[in-house]
């Protein structure tokens, strides 16, 4: 192979590899009883010497909204034309369509509904069972770091943590779409 053909196939491998990443970081996780069965014999059979488990983290109460960086929601103005442009990061998973559930359930309506009350949707346990109901405060700790929020939930993205405006531009746009 020449020095040509060989950058052409790393690019080529490169971003084979970058989208196999994207896909696998939005795959939805099998909430079912034959998953909970499988790990819970996978378990039992474990090895004495098994690598520890990550200590398990609490929620955060369903009415808190305080935000790792100690910044509140009321400090910021949303611009919903900004907010759809950002919004492009969670298209992937969300449509913004009622009744339009894709790996992730629609996201119309979602500021005031309670969590986990999507028909047609297999949310997580902790989803289902967090108690939160969507308000713009929430929504804006959630999108900080959405695993710290619900830990458990099915949502594999990290988060905006140090973009709090960004944050509240997606909510002015969910919430200009409701």
């Amino acid at each position: 192979m020449d020095v040509v053909s060989m950058t052409r196939f790393g690019r080529v491998s490169f971003g084979v590899a970058c989208a196999a990443l994207a896909l696998a970081a939005c795959a939805k996780k099998a909430d079912n009883e034959e998953t909970s069965s499988t790990t819970s014999t996978t378990t039992a059979t474990a090895p004495a010497a098994a690598p520890a488990a990550a200590p398990a983290v609490a929620a955060v109460a369903a009415d808190n909204t305080d935000t790792l960086a100690g910044v509140k929601f009321a400090s910021y103005t949303g611009d919903a034309k900004k907010g759809e442009a950002d919004f492009i990061t969670c298209k992937t998973c969300h449509a913004i369509e009622a009744g339009v559930n894709k790996i992730g359930p629609s996201l119309h309506g979602v500021v005031g509904r309670k969590a986990g009350i999507i028909p047609g949707y297999t949310y997580s346990a902790a989803n289902k069972n967090s108690g939160i109901t969507w308000t713009e405060e929430k929504l804006f700790q959630y999108l900080e770091g959405p695993q710290r929020i619900v830990p458990g939930t099915k949502m594999s993205f990290a988060g905006w943590p140090t973009d709090p405006q960004k944050r509240a531009d997606v909510i002015a746009y969910l919430k200009s779409n409701s």
